[in-house]
Formats: C-alpha cells, structure tokens, sequence
C-alpha cells in the first residue's frame, strides 16, 4: 500500500494552515474589504496580514483591486478558487462548534 501523501494534498495544507491565512479567508468570505478592515476584525499585525495576503495572491486565491479615487481606496476580496473554500470553512466552523472547548466554557461547565 502506498503511503506517500498526495502532493496536491501537501501543497493545500501548507496554504491554508500558515498563521492567519484561515481567518483572513473567514473574513473575506463576508465580501470585499479593506485593508484596516481585515486588520481590525481578526487582530492581526499589518506587517503580517500584507505578507499573507501578498501570498495568497500569488496563490490565486485573493484579488486586490485599486480604486483610482483621492485617497486611493485598496480593497482585497475572494477569487472563483478563493470562494471555492467557502464549504471547507462552513465545516471546519461546525466543526468547531462540536468539537473545540474554549477555556470560558471549560469554566462554566
């Protein structure tokens, strides 16, 4: 039995398990936003979120789109591929919801 791991598969879970790239798609599942929008909702350096976002670019799963307005108006939003997540997320959050106990919770319990 072979029991090499798909490179696909390999390739999937390494985009989607860095640091905030989940949250990130979680957010733009909601529409188009902003930069500061992004940063402010999912607590997440600028620094940072500009390198994820850069790499989900590259990736085909973000588009940034400039608006040629004074100030310029920058919004970030899910490609066809990115969208294509939506059910993979609409799991992983029922999953959550069954399955992972907050310390809060642990307490009230």
């Amino acid at each position: 039995m072979d029991k090499t791991v798909c490179p696909r598969f390999e390739k999937a879970i390494g985009i989607l398990s860095q640091r905030w790239t989940g949250l990130i798609i979680h957010k733009l599942l909601e529409g188009s936003q902003r930069f500061r929008s992004i940063e402010s909702s999912i607590g997440i350096s600028g620094k940072v979120l500009s390198d994820r976002l850069k790499e989900m670019e590259k990736e085909g799963l973000v588009k940034r789109e400039v608006f040629p307005e004074t100030p310029v108006r920058i919004e970030y939003s899910l490609t066809e591929k990115g969208e294509s997540l939506k059910a993979v997320m609409s799991s992983v959050e029922k999953w959550s919801h069954d399955w992972v106990s907050l310390e809060e919770d642990s307490k009230v319990q």
